[in-house]
Formats: C-alpha cells, structure tokens, sequence
C-alpha cells in the first residue's frame, strides 16, 4: 500500500509544471514559431531608425522590450494617429492563434463581422474595451488585453480615399503577460493578425 501511494505521488510531482516551466514553455513555442515562419527579429534601434516600420519583405518584426511583444507592422494606415486625450470608437478585425495549441479565433471572414474597440488615449498610454463583436462576446469578456493595444502608438487610423490607402494592419506576438484571461491563466503566447479603422470615418 505505501509503495502504491508513493507511486501516485511521483506521478502527480511529475504532472506537475511550474511557472518557471510554463515560462520555458512559452518562450520555446515563440521562437519555433519565429524560426519556422522564418521571420527576422530586429530590435527597438533599428526599428526607430527605418521611421517606426518593419520591412515586411525582410519578414522583420520588431521585439519592443517594455512590453515583451514582437510586432510587424504591415501597412502603418491613412488617416491620423489617435491624439493625445482622444475618446474613439476603432472597428477591428482579428485572426488569433495560440501559439501552443494552435487554437484559432477569428472576425475576418465576413465583412459585416467586425468587433468595435473604444479606445481613449492620455499621453502614451491607451485604455479600450470591446463593445460589440465576436471578442466581446466570447469567453474573454470586454476588456483588451495590453498587448493589442501596443501597436496603437505607432499607427494612423481612417478610411481609405484613393487605391494606395490602407487600413492599418500589424502582426503580433504577445506574451502571456501581455494577453487575456485565458493567456495569463495558462501561460500561453498568441500570435495575432489585426486592422484597425475609425469608426466615424465609415
């Protein structure tokens, strides 16, 4: 009986992960996923001095330290950036893939199926929560997770006017960190594809 229970319990320590080995976990899908996509890491100085752009060409994205996430911004958007103490509704489309599991969530098959984001901005930071969409309705809830709202710093957002506008689009990978409820719980990173436009400009 004593040689069955220690059994049992060697096998619950071994089922075990800590944090520390959910971290290694994490960090190892990103860079697989980095590797297997054949992407090109650049950093922060590099980033700056192509004008806030990674070259999507050169498969680059940018690791922004602060917050731990990689970026590629696909088109940086028409329009304007969100000013200092601006209150706006953004409509957004996703794709989200859990970089561990490869569970995809996504808005962006049906152009009537968009999320709305409000998003308000005090000097560098942005706050936002979801109001109407897949997102909002889902198991997440209302609220953005920092990660997604990173990019807003460096993009315009409005409506195409001629056949060289583009929305603003950007690619990431966020960390748990950075991520929702479910991200945070399970220590698990998301790669994104987003747009972003302002509502009021439709």
């Amino acid at each position: 009986m004593l040689a069955v229970c220690s059994l049992f319990t060697l096998v619950a320590c071994n089922d075990y992960e800590t944090y520390g080995e959910k971290k290694d976990k994490e960090r190892k899908a990103i860079r697989n996923f980095l590797a297997d996509s054949s992407f090109v890491v650049i950093n922060e100085d590099v980033f700056h001095d192509n004008g806030d752009m990674t070259d999507v060409s050169k498969r680059e994205f940018v690791y922004l330290n602060n917050s731990g996430v990689y970026m590629q911004i696909v088109h940086k958007g028409c329009g304007t950036p969100l000013q200092d103490g601006e209150n706006s509704d953004l409509l957004v489309r996703f794709v989200e893939m859990c970089l561990l599991d490869t569970t995809v969530f996504y808005n962006d098959v049906n152009p009537y199926d968009v999320d709305v984001m409000n998003v308000k901005r005090q000097g560098n930071t942005f706050t936002a929560s979801f109001t109407s969409g897949a997102w909002a309705q889902s198991m997440y809830g209302e609220t953005v997770p920092e990660g997604l709202l990173v990019p807003l710093s460096y993009l315009n957002m409005g409506r195409p006017r001629s056949a060289t506008d583009h929305i603003a689009k950007v690619r990431l990978i966020v960390p748990h960190t950075r991520g929702h409820i479910m991200a945070s719980r399970y220590v698990y990173p998301y790669y994104y594809e987003i747009s972003f436009q302002r509502k009021t400009d439709l």
